[in-house]
């Protein structure tokens, strides 16, 4: 059996451009909050095509997963506009985040998640629009790929440590 600190994870979430357009970050940020995750770091940003090759790509395998013109479609929606990228810390962070942003294509993300309440295009609508799929967030999808997110998005000077009362009662 682990030991309690090896339960604590960090992820990396990132409130993609419809998101910051829309409007809806803070309530996006909430449902997080609501959990008891503590933001650790968190900074509005505009990253360029070669942040987005090496986060889709090189960590995530985007290419070779879905091929070029996804990735393509992808990276266009992303540089149009700002994001703002966030670190989030508690129990088994990675795969609560997830649960809570829900599948990546919004039509089939379940009601009660991010996703589910806030967007609903399909894969197929996208291509046939030769688009990006806005899904309003990104989320980590393993604890091994979270820490090559959050080394490529943020310096251990934008980390922070300190103690929250959620943490009384979520940890």
């Amino acid at each position: 059996m682990g030991k309690a600190k090896d339960f604590i994870q960090r992820s990396l979430v990132v409130c993609k451009p419809d998101a910051v357009q829309r409007g809806i970050v803070g309530e996006i940020l909430q449902r997080f909050e609501r959990v008891g995750l503590k933001i650790v770091g968190m900074k509005m940003v505009m990253p360029g095509e070669d942040q987005y090759k090496e986060h889709y790509e090189g960590i995530g395998q985007m290419i070779t997963r879905r091929g070029e013109q996804a990735f393509r479609y992808n990276v266009d929606y992303m540089l149009s506009g700002p994001v703002i990228a966030i670190v989030l810390e508690g129990v088994e962070a990675v795969p609560l985040v997830r649960k809570i942003v829900g599948s990546t294509e919004p039509k089939a993300a379940d009601m009660g998640t991010i996703r589910g309440d806030f967007a609903h295009m399909s894969f197929g609508y996208s291509d046939a629009k030769q688009v990006g799929v806005p899904n309003l967030v990104h989320a980590s999808g393993s604890p091994e790929e979270a820490k090559k997110e959050i080394k490529l998005w943020f310096t251990p000077e934008e980390l922070y440590d300190y103690s929250d009362l959620n943490e009384k009662y979520t940890r």
